[in-house]
């Protein structure tokens, strides 16, 4: 590391040990990486990040009409990815044959929703649009709570249930066989994903948060196979990566949702070469042999 590279270093963390708001930012990272690495697992190994994409991108139209009507645009995001986590669950499991374009209305109709019942909003707007783009350094503490006790729900949720969600995620048909009610799981694993959702949007924003659920868990998987192991790596790599992002916007005063977002899809990018070169080379062994 060069002597610019440490004085940058040095600089934030003087500033993290004063300024209330960069601690909030440094929990509210820890608390969305458990997030993303409890869920993103389930998410890249059931391959439902489309699905996972129509729930988050219809969550701004719960925060508009929250908003609207004076309400908390966070209670609007958490009814609006629950009632869409329904919706998607129900269409992918009843309508296999139109899934795309039944999630794609979904996915664009929240979307407009929110929009139109945000230009209806008189006054400061914001708000709003930090939740758009994301903006982790105005999180506040009772935000923080929320999604410690949001984080609590999905870790019970998980530790109760965590041998039907493998078993559906890996071979449905075999669950299914051993009683196991599948499409009840499939949609409670789709509600925790809502639940995530609320949680990430407040480091990255509905526009990038799909980042944040799927690439950790992704490069995980580059290194590991059980899904354990995946699950505390990727909260790992989505902790690093959100505190090196957080970092790297601090003086140049960059977004830093999307810097974190840029540094997650570096690491990706370069996990996955790694991954491709080590593979290569075992087949140039296994020839040699």
């Amino acid at each position: 590391m060069s002597i610019t590279s440490m004085g940058v270093v040095m600089a934030f963390i003087e500033a993290l040990l004063r300024q209330g708001f960069l601690q909030h930012a440094a929990i509210g990272i820890a608390l969305a990486s458990v997030a993303s690495g409890l869920i993103g697992p389930f998410v890249v190994v059931r391959r439902i990040g489309y699905l996972a994409g129509g729930i988050a991108h219809s969550v701004l139209g719960g925060m508009g009409v929250a908003w609207y009507f004076g309400a908390s645009p966070l209670a609007g995001a958490l009814v609006a990815a629950l009632l869409a986590a329904l919706i998607v669950g129900w269409v992918n499991l009843r309508f296999r044959a139109h899934e795309d374009m039944l999630i794609s209305a979904l996915w664009s109709g929240g979307m407009a929703v929110g929009i139109v019942f945000i230009s209806q909003t008189e006054g400061y707007r914001a708000d709003l649009f930090g939740y758009l783009f994301g903006n982790i350094l105005l999180v506040d503490a009772p935000t923080l709570w929320l999604m410690a006790g949001l984080d609590v729900l999905m870790l019970t949720v998980l530790m109760l249930f965590y041998r039907q969600f493998t078993a559906v995620c890996f071979d449905a048909e075999f669950a299914r066989l051993r009683g196991v009610p599948v499409p009840f799981f499939h949609i409670l694993l789709l509600c925790l994903v809502a639940v995530t959702v609320v949680i990430l949007v407040q480091v990255s924003g509905l526009i990038l948060l799909i980042a944040l659920l799927s690439l950790p868990a992704a490069t995980a998987g580059d290194w590991v196979r059980s899904l354990g192991s995946m699950m505390l790596l990727a909260a790992g790599i989505a902790a690093g990566t959100g505190y090196l992002g957080l970092a790297l916007a601090w003086q140049p005063d960059w977004p830093a949702g999307a810097t974190i977002v840029l540094t997650l899809c570096g690491v990706y990018v370069l996990s996955l070469a790694a991954r491709l070169w080590r593979e290569r080379r075992h087949r140039g062994s296994e020839r040699a042999a």
